[in-house]
């Protein structure tokens, strides 16, 4: 028997139009669209407001300023699988002659660069590219604000550099190269540098009047690969669902796990506030969720792509007013909704296929010193170590070669776990990284670090 959840309740469609309604009015926007996304699929879309007269408002364009980040970063490590480029690369390598080449590749991608956050002159967003037509103007002539490496600092000039990478190593524009290698792959047909009709117009919304003034649409040149995009709820659905479950003809799963992976040092308010960057996403911990995606905002519009990967549930939100409702909490209220309304049924139990004999014996309880820890086969013939009771150590082990195990995650990433036999076979005790798991506590058969007290187990003396 099979359960689908392919559509979404009337009770939790009227739910999400609602929390639309409300975020439309309260935020002054003079149109808002958004889509949820279930099992990568899209399953519910709503608008409010003045843009869908007569078209569909899932092909009305808006401008996604910073998610534009996102796609930036997955052609960067498109190039990095190729084998191109490793991300501990200084700019420099690859794009000699720039006045940032001594930061590596990574920490542009994660903002740890120690570049400034925007250009210098007029503000970026609101002028037109051609005043920075050259990486030397989008940097100016001291364009570092930190040291390199040591703290997460948002800069919008050092996606510029890694656009101007792609086009280095790619020999083509950015625009293009996207095209080619993203864009097309996944279908995104209504996403591109420059806007095709029907797209919303820009708005700023008076703060103390309902009231509009226009915002003028430049292109942003130079800086194109840090925000210029535009796009609709139709395509980002698409592109949240690749965020999600991958696509290996665009990006290795690898690719994709490192890009959700905290990658830059937090500063104290964010750690308070859950909040972290990746490799060209945000990652925030809300109401117990841990959310991937990327807002974006330029002058008249404001863009966010929300993901809850355990839940494999995903929201898009686009606005076309310069200010007004934080769109990205209605994207994480619209997750929210759904995996609370319509909870994510666990796929179906199976047994696993043949296991090998020696690794159904390491399965079990263990002992580091006295802490009981349980060792667990998945459903994926990997291996899961986590404590019995209490807050503790845990990760998840893959196979490595002989009869090891590499760890994935937490304080054993990369660490070998090695089973350890006795002359005659029998397991004697797990090595992992020099710590020594024992069957029982302190078990006087294995080599336990320092020693057994010989006169074992005892009573208050």
């Amino acid at each position: 028997m099979t359960t689908s959840q392919a559509e979404l309740l009337p009770g939790t469609q009227r739910a999400l139009a609602h929390r639309l309604a409300v975020a439309q009015t309260d935020g002054r926007a003079p149109s808002m669209v958004a889509a949820v996304v279930r099992e990568g699929r899209t399953v519910w879309h709503g608008a409010r407001g003045t843009e869908s007269i007569g078209v569909r408002d899932d092909k009305v364009q808006y401008r996604i300023g910073s998610i534009t980040k996102t796609f930036t970063a997955v052609l960067v490590l498109r190039l990095r699988d190729e084998g191109v480029i490793d991300l501990q690369d200084r700019l420099e390598k690859h794009l000699p002659g720039t006045k940032a080449g001594e930061a590596t590749i990574v920490q542009l991608l994660a903002h740890t660069s120690g570049l400034a956050a925007e250009s210098p002159g007029p503000w970026w967003e609101r002028t037109p590219g051609s005043l920075r037509p050259e990486l030397d103007d989008v940097l100016g002539h001291a364009p570092f604000r930190h040291a390199v490496g040591r703290r997460h600092h948002y800069s919008n000039p050092g996606y510029s550099l890694l656009g101007a990478l792609v086009e280095e190593l790619r020999g083509a524009p950015w625009e293009e190269v996207l095209r080619q290698e993203v864009l097309e792959p996944l279908g995104l047909e209504r996403t591109g540098r420059r806007p095709h009709a029907p797209h919303a117009r820009g708005w700023a919304v008076h703060p103390w009047a309902d009231v509009l003034l226009a915002e003028p649409v430049e292109d942003l040149g130079r800086m194109a690969s840090a925000g210029q995009l535009w796009s609709t709820s139709g395509d980002l659905a698409r592109f949240a669902a690749f965020l999600a479950h991958g696509d290996e003809r665009v990006l290795s799963d690898v690719g994709l796990v490192e890009m959700r992976r905290p990658a830059a040092p937090s500063e104290p308010a964010e750690l308070a506030d859950g909040v972290a960057y990746g490799l060209g996403l945000q990652l925030r911990h809300r109401a117990g969720r841990f959310l991937v995606g990327h807002s974006g905002s330029l002058p008249g519009f404001l863009a966010d792509v929300t993901i809850d990967v355990a839940d494999d549930v995903a929201a898009v939100v686009l606005a076309n007013c310069t200010s007004g409702p934080s769109v990205s909490e209605v994207g994480a209220e619209l997750v929210r909704i759904v995996a609370e309304s319509e909870p994510r049924i666990p796929a179906l139990w199976r047994p696993l296929g043949e296991v090998a004999q020696e690794v159904l014996e390491l399965v079990g309880p263990w002992y580091w010193g006295t802490q009981a820890f349980a060792l667990r086969l998945t459903e994926r013939a990997g291996l899961t170590l986590e404590p019995l009771s209490g807050a503790g150590r845990r990760t998840r082990f893959e196979a490595s070669a002989g009869d090891t195990w590499v760890g994935l995650e937490g304080y054993y990433a990369g660490e070998v776990l090695r089973p350890v036999r006795r002359s005659d076979g029998r397991l004697s005790h797990l090595d992992l990284g020099s710590f020594v798991f024992t069957r029982t506590p302190y078990d006087e058969g294995a080599p336990v670090p320092g020693g057994v007290d010989p006169r074992g187990w005892r009573g208050m003396a």
